[in-house]
């Protein structure tokens, strides 16, 4: 930067990136404004993302009758195109170039997946509407990338290594593939000239010759990178940057990978030649997280089992607690974790109150996946790299956190067989041996689905940013759909466990042990949504639910768990694919619930399902924190893939002499139990009851809704209300 070391004290050079990095929020802010005003709710992470400045005249090419843009060639040709033509975003305060658009032209028209009889699967839709089973089929990314090989290359060599396979490609590669990816690089690189040449015209015209310097540093910089690998801090920070904008822009690709790692070899290096300070890595990482709130790792053993933690892993930490936005870091917890590093990460957890940063237990991971016949090496070179999920970067294709099944569904589907069965005697054990049945008829449907995807992926939507990424991809020509890589573990994950746990507790209790309700009068009254049934409702309801422990709700949830589990274990995918289950609904607990009709637990018809692996709210009036962290302890999947816990706690724990040490307490036993991932926010009840009626005036009020982080007043009221019933109900 313009400014050396040597030159201002260490005082006045945080005072000056405090100054930028204060403005490059107050951007955000108003971005993030303009986007509400234009969308009125996102029901997702808080992206980077930013408002196109104008219309941009693109048209994408179709290659198909249908209209529609298929396969690597005219995906990669259209895409690239359309990189070439987009504005460039220079923040003259920031370090870093570079921004991505929330909504750029689009580079794909028709329909999303071919109309083609080869591409069909009509013989699934009736099983998948039965059990609204999220397939997955046609769904992109959700794994990692290995950045370390553009670490390695840079832009010019990975380009040079794709014309040299393609001068003699491989048997078997596929049609297309060579020239849909040299295309994308070569927009890529367009993109980064683009801002090359907008960062020296913006510097020009800047009064400020500080900023108007670092802005050519950092033109400078990028022209640099068109042609060499990164070298320094700097320009790793904005490589990582670039891979974020352009993998968001193609399918919303959000995960980097252990980052700690990635960055020390360069952080070492400049701290060594007097080139780069902590204050100066601090504001690169706050320029980076700006740009994207990509999911990282930092912590947690190498392959070895030496603990990954360095000066790096604090010097992030203390960029996310600087910057108090939007942010997905995730700490591994583990035995040889670095006592101060995890201190600190609980502590900002405290003083930020923004759900940042997240805990994933080491044991629960590792051990779980080695249950798919993988070493202890291995599996520890799995990286949190999403929502709720982990990858081996480069190597590992899973499609996590997109298949799901509805156990609601399942459940709904099973009873009502039960009942107009004539010839079956209506019983808890004839219910849970229907459910069983539909949800192995369940899975099935789903394995079938992932087949079809695998099959056909490759020729719709390839991963064409991210296979320059992976291992194997371009050497084999193949999609990383495609046998591209040399690991394909394909999640499979289950929604609404507390409310079929509750259902089949309800139902044992009120019907068949109390005899309250006949089985005819119980599904009468769910179909009529009880209607007129207030007091049946809550009979139902008011039951030892899940959570409260050593219920029959905790039993039936450990045993919906398992018949999942041993659907999923039971085989591989017809065409021999390894599948891994989990337990996550992601932001489709509204859109589940809106599948089914009411349930035995009380739920109205249509009425979200219960959160992830979560107990419904309310479920238990005093020391619910713990009996939670037992109750999803004891639902673990154990296949490597996470069952995550969300717990909301009330800021009066930050103002205990003993909360810290508490909460640390609290997240060690639960990742010794076997507990895998933990999202925890730290929110006064009153504050998010104010802003969810009137969201503007909390501009900055940040929840971790599930696995990603969002500002309260870009949610839907709908979805806000989800966030408000969990934190009024647990931090009573």
């Amino acid at each position: 930067m313009a400014i050396e070391i040597a030159d201002v004290t260490a005082t006045e050079r945080r005072e000056m990136y405090e100054r930028r990095a204060k403005t490059l929020l107050d951007v955000k802010r108003r971005r993030t404004g303009e986007k509400r005003a234009v969308y009125k709710a996102l029901d997702t992470d808080d992206h980077g993302s930013i408002l196109m400045p104008g219309e941009v005249s693109f048209t994408a090419a179709s290659n198909h009758p249908s209209g529609g843009s298929f396969g690597a060639q005219c995906v990669g040709e259209n895409f690239a195109a359309m990189l070439g033509l987009l504005p460039a975003v220079v923040d003259p305060e920031s370090s870093l170039l570079g921004h991505w658009y929330i909504n750029p032209p689009r580079f794909r028209v028709g329909p999303g997946w071919p109309p083609d009889e080869e591409f069909a699967y009509a013989q699934l839709h009736e099983d998948q509407q039965r059990y609204s089973i999220i397939s997955g089929i046609g769904g992109g990314q959700h794994f990692c990338p290995d950045l370390e090989i553009g670490f390695r290359l840079g832009w010019r060599g990975l380009l040079d290594m794709i014309r040299g396979y393609a001068a003699d490609p491989p048997e078997g590669a596929d049609p297309g593939f060579y020239e849909g990816h040299e295309t994308v690089v070569l927009g890529i690189l367009a993109l980064i000239r683009t801002h090359v040449e907008a960062a020296r015209a913006a510097a020009d015209d800047l009064d400020d010759p500080v900023l108007a310097d670092d802005l050519r540093a950092a033109a400078d910089m990028n022209e640099r990178l068109l042609t060499e690998p990164p070298t320094s801090f700097a320009e790793a920070c904005q490589w990582i940057s670039w891979v974020a904008i352009v993998t968001r822009m193609y399918n919303s690709a959000g995960g980097i990978g252990q980052l700690d790692e990635l960055l020390r070899p360069f952080y070492e290096r400049g701290i060594a030649a007097g080139e780069l300070d902590d204050e100066e890595a601090i504001f690169h990482l706050i320029c980076m997280f700006l740009i994207d709130t990509q999911y990282y790792q930092i912590g947690g053993p190498d392959p070895n089992g030496v603990d990954r933690t360095s000066a790096v892993s604090f010097v992030i930490l203390e960029a996310l607690h600087r910057m108090k936005a939007t942010s997905n870091v995730t700490v591994r917890v583990w035995d040889g974790l670095d006592e101060d590093l995890f201190a600190t990460a609980v502590q900002n957890l405290f003083d930020d109150k923004n759900g940042s940063p997240r805990f994933i237990g080491e044991k629960g991971m590792t051990e779980g996946f080695m249950r798919n016949g993988y070493t202890r090496e291995e599996a520890r070179t799995r990286v949190t790299s999403g929502c709720h999920w982990v990858a081996i970067p480069g190597r590992e294709y899973t499609l996590n956190d997109i298949v799901k099944i509805n156990f609601a569904s399942v459940f709904d589907v099973a009873l009502r067989e039960m009942v107009e069965d004539d010839s079956c005697e209506n019983s808890v054990a004839a219910l849970w041996d229907a459910y069983e049945r539909h949800m192995h008829r369940g899975i099935v449907c789903v394995k079938q689905g992932i087949d079809h995807h695998l099959k056909h992926m490759w020729k719709v939507t390839p991963e064409l940013p991210l296979n320059l990424l992976c291992h194997g991809t371009i050497e084999r020509g193949r999609d990383i759909t495609h046998g591209g890589v040399d690991h394909y573990n394909m999640c499979i994950d289950g929604a609404a466990l507390a409310t079929v746990a509750d259902s089949f507790a309800a139902v044992e209790q009120r019907v068949e042990v109390e005899g309250r309700l006949t089985w005819d009068e119980l599904v009468d009254v769910l179909d009529a949504d009880f209607e007129d049934a207030e007091v049946t409702r809550l009979m139902l309801r008011n039951i030892d639910r899940f959570g409260s422990g050593g219920s029959r709700a905790d039993d039936y949830a450990e045993r919906v768990t398992q018949v999942f589990v041993d659907a999923v274990k039971c085989s591989p995918t017809p065409d021999g694919y390894n599948c891994i289950p989990g337990l996550f609904s992601w932001a489709n607990t509204i859109g589940l619930g809106r599948a089914v009709g009411a349930t035995p637990n009380g739920r109205h018809a249509h009425a979200p399902i219960s959160h992830g692996a979560n107990p419904d709210p309310g479920f238990r009036d005093a020391g619910a924190a713990t009996a939670m962290l037992n109750a999803i302890a004891s639902v673990q999947c154990g296949y490597g893939n996470t069952v995550p816990v969300q717990l909301e706690m009330d800021p009066g724990i930050t103002q205990r002499r003993e909360g810290a040490d508490t909460l640390k307490a609290l997240i060690r036993a639960y990742c010794d139990m076997g507990g895998t991932l933990m999202n925890i926010n730290i929110l006064d009840r009153d504050e998010v009851l104010a802003a969810h009626e009137d969201p503007e005036k909390y501009p900055d009020l940040i929840v971790r809704v599930t696995g990603f982080s969002a500002y309260f007043r870009l949610l839907s009221k709908e979805f806000r209300q989800l966030v408000v019933d969990r934190i009024i109900a647990e931090t009573a």
